[in-house]
Formats: structure tokens, sequence, C-alpha cells
């Protein structure tokens, strides 16, 4: 399910209307239109705000089936292309 799907699904579940939403998360009304319509450039910030209202996260998802690299002790991370989907996740306590 993407990522608009699961907020208006959630939000219409909850009873909100897109105004009240954007309210209760602290984004605008044009953020949660362009969100639930599925825009490819949001802040990811601000989609959790959104989330948040519904206990859920949006992070990066390493594939381990593709090629990257971690460096960790330098504090380099190269990723290719594919390699990181952006996933919903059930936000931790």
């Amino acid at each position: 399910m993407k990522v608009a799907e699961f907020v208006k699904e959630k939000r219409k579940v909850l009873k909100l209307t897109q105004p009240e939403l954007a309210s209760k998360a602290g984004v605008g009304l044009r953020f949660v239109r362009e969100l639930e319509q599925g825009k490819n450039s949001l802040r990811m910030d601000k989609v959790n705000q959104v989330l948040q209202l519904f206990g859920f996260e949006l992070g990066p998802v390493v594939r381990p089936k593709q090629n990257y690299v971690l460096h960790a002790e330098q504090g380099l991370f190269k990723i290719t292309p594919g390699s990181v989907d952006m996933s919903v996740t059930k936000k931790s306590k």
C-alpha cells in the first residue's frame, strides 16, 4: 500500500476531514492534500508528523539483496540506486 492510500484510509477510519487531520498533525491543508494525492516530493519530517497520529513513521529500509557499502567508522554511507526503499513501519516505543 502506498503512503498516500495509507494516510487517506486511516483518516477516513478515524472520521477526520483533511482540515482536521492537518490541524491535528500541525501541517498545512495543502500538504495533506498533496500527501493523499501521492505527490512525489514531500518533506519526510512532515509526512512523519501525519503518520505519528496513527502510530507509524516513515524511514529508509535497506534491502540486503542490493549492493551497498557501509563504512560506519569513517562516517561514509554509499547506497547504489534501488537499494533503499521508503517504507511505513510501526513506530517503536
